[in-house]
């Protein structure tokens, strides 16, 4: 079985311990050249920034929420996610586990300064746990619980945040945790919370590559397996993903490689 891309179970290793922005980030050479931006068009304009963004437009934006004090940027999910997009594309792994910290700790800052509502702050959070611990050891077991917390916070306020993620990382959260009496792992919820992603958001290539994960691992239906990473691979292959194409692709050939079945 392969492991979570993103690595939920030990994520949990890092839930109650942020308790302010660090004073130390990961520097960015180069930003001499920045648009000069407010803090207030930082948000209105957050939307553009994604995985069709170059690195140093993301760099820039967060220096911008980096050096502000603003309530506004503080209750946001944008430097989360600002966070999340440059530590999934960062190939230096320390750089990319203080990336995914850091956007751990915005996301937390955001909660405290009265974010609870915000279903992004949640999901964010989640993914930038598990990004941040995805070379340690899973020693998270007893801390589960509020990770799935977080993701059933996503999914109730924001499911349709990062086309489905919310419901995609809980589905995966249910594939990938052990099963009762030790864990909540449980095959048919990881069905049922997938079935929904690609249901109502199947223009997100991983909403497929998970779902024919949990195909193959729960019912071992090699076909319907086969047939949702083939859909995945069109979506990734046809969508404005960017950068994301070259790291979610890697994913997609180590679940070919499961099924035995080439891409095509």
């Amino acid at each position: 079985m392969r492991s979570l891309p993103i690595s939920l179970l030990a994520a949990a290793l890092l839930i109650g311990g942020c308790a302010s922005l660090p004073d130390q980030w990961v520097r960015f050479p180069g930003l001499s050249d920045c648009p000069e931006t407010s803090p207030t068009s930082l948000l209105a304009n957050g939307d553009r920034f994604g995985p069709g963004s170059s690195t140093h437009s993301l760099q820039c934006a967060l220096s911008v929420a980096r050096n502000s004090n603003a309530p506004e940027v503080q209750r946001s999910a944008l430097p989360s996610r600002l966070a999340l997009h440059l530590a999934e594309r960062e190939p230096d792994s320390a750089r990319k586990e203080a990336l995914a910290r850091e956007g751990v700790q915005w996301a937390e800052q955001a909660l405290r300064q009265g974010a609870e509502r915000d279903g992004a702050v949640h999901y964010y959070l989640a993914a930038n746990l598990g990004l941040a611990v995805h070379q340690h050891p899973l020693q998270a077991a007893d801390s589960v619980s509020r990770l799935e917390q977080e993701l059933q916070t996503a999914v109730r306020l924001s499911p349709g945040v990062d086309d489905g993620g919310p419901l995609r990382l809980l589905g995966m959260l249910y594939l990938k945790a052990p099963s009762w009496p030790t864990g909540i792992g449980d095959g048919d919820k990881a069905l049922g919370w997938l079935q929904k992603a690609v249901d109502q958001y199947p223009q997100h290539p991983l909403n497929h590559l998970f779902h024919a994960e949990a195909l193959w691992e729960v019912d071992e239906k090699g076909a319907a397996a086969r047939s949702a990473l083939e859909e995945g691979l069109r979506q990734l292959r046809s969508g404005p993903w960017g950068y994301n194409k070259t790291i979610w692709g890697k994913e997609f050939s180590q679940v070919a490689q499961e099924l035995d079945t080439p891409l095509r």
